[in-house]
């Protein structure tokens, strides 16, 4: 069985707080338990995503989407959408440096990764972690 939750938060840093805590919710209302490897994994990667948008996204844009679509097998599907056309890259970083290591920490956690344009629309950042794995 296939479920899935979208919502849409305002772009301010204390939405991030709010997606993880709608992701962790809506995972959990779906029968993951707390210490579910895919529950756990799921949250910090909507986390690093919407700090994205909320740090890197168009200033011009008030808000963004996000959705958590629970497989039958347990896995996550996490999609975060915003309007902004440019697509995130890896980039190395420096022992020393503060920020720039979220999608490295997304590529670690998630099976798979990407980008999908939604033309004038902007594009979806969307990472798949697999249930138990890592």
């Amino acid at each position: 069985m296939l479920r899935r939750n979208s919502f849409r938060l305002p772009r301010h840093p204390a939405s991030v707080g709010l997606a993880r805590r709608r992701v962790r919710d809506h995972l959990a209302d779906w029968g993951h338990g707390p210490e579910d490897r895919a529950l756990t994994d799921a949250v910090l990667v909507v986390s690093e995503l919407a700090t994205n948008v909320i740090r890197h996204g168009p200033l011009r844009e008030r808000e963004f989407e996000v959705a958590v679509t629970a497989l039958a097998d347990g896995s996550c599907l996490i999609e975060v959408s915003d309007e902004d056309r440019q697509e995130p890259r890896l980039r190395p970083v420096g022992e020393w440096e503060e920020h720039g290591r979220g999608l490295h920490l997304v590529e670690h956690l998630a099976t798979a990764w990407g980008v999908w344009g939604r033309g004038r629309h902007g594009k979806t950042v969307w990472a798949l972690v697999l249930a138990g794995a890592r």
